[in-house]
């Protein structure tokens, strides 16, 4: 398996946001990690990835804990909900800088043509729309071999050609054995790519399985249906 958290707990202040998750995540699977605003996604998101300490529990990432151990995030490819790129350097020269940060080899330059990022490479960052950010920060995510990708938002300001590069992209890696974790609030892009539903509330796995089991536990016909239920609790 590539993740397995046990009785995973975190509170801030006295806002309890984990509350005891169990969780195993399968190799070779698309995930999608779903709940409301203030549900712990984003919590157990950098939980895994070492940016946040919990109070109690374990995780283990590639068969590793992750405890006093930052090693394990070299094999994690991350794509985070808004990317802080520096403004006054050129899209070409990040790409450099994060290769020489990573120091593994790298595959952009399909991921560049994919995208369309050619004509881009040579402008500040400064200078680009929200969209094509968002596609230098996939290509930045996409182009180093590591068996675990966790994207949190992908779609975002992505254009229908994009989405459907993204979409594509993922099962690539997918079919290479790679384990994709992704969040993201739209219901559509989840029910095309998702192989399994993890739905957080509250700070607790509410639901985890496939979205044909979901359809089957909610008694709905199509998926937002199915997650408005679980949110609303009316499938109980």
């Amino acid at each position: 398996m590539t993740i397995e958290i046990n009785n995973l707990h975190k509170q801030f202040g006295k806002n309890e946001v984990l509350k005891g998750v169990d969780l195993t995540i399968d190799k070779g699977n698309i995930y999608a990690v779903l709940g409301p605003n203030g549900s712990g996604k984003t919590t157990l998101i950098k939980s895994i990835l070492g940016m946040v300490i919990p109070d109690k529990g374990k995780i283990s990432v590639l068969n590793e804990s992750i405890k006093k151990n930052w090693k394990y995030r070299k094999k994690i490819d991350y794509l985070p909900q808004i990317a802080n790129f520096p403004p006054n350097i050129k899209v070409k020269e990040l790409i450099g800088m994060i290769k020489d940060l990573r120091n593994s080899s790298s595959e952009e330059e399909e991921l560049i043509d994919l995208f369309g990022l050619e004509p881009f490479l040579n402008k500040k960052l400064s200078t680009l729309s929200g969209g094509t950010k968002q596609k230098v920060n996939i290509v930045l995510t996409f182009m180093f071999d590591s068996p675990l990708i966790i994207l949190d938002e992908p779609t975002t300001g992505l254009d229908p050609k994009a989405l459907i590069s993204l979409k594509e992209l993922i099962q690539k890696e997918k079919t290479n054995g790679k384990t994709v974790l992704i969040t993201s609030h739209i219901m559509q892009f989840v029910e095309e790519v998702a192989d399994e539903i993890v739905y957080l509330l509250e700070g607790e796995i509410y639901f985890k399985g496939s979205i044909e089991k979901l359809l089957e536990q909610t008694e709905q016909a199509n998926f937002e249906h199915a997650i408005a239920a679980i949110t609303t609790g009316s499938h109980a």
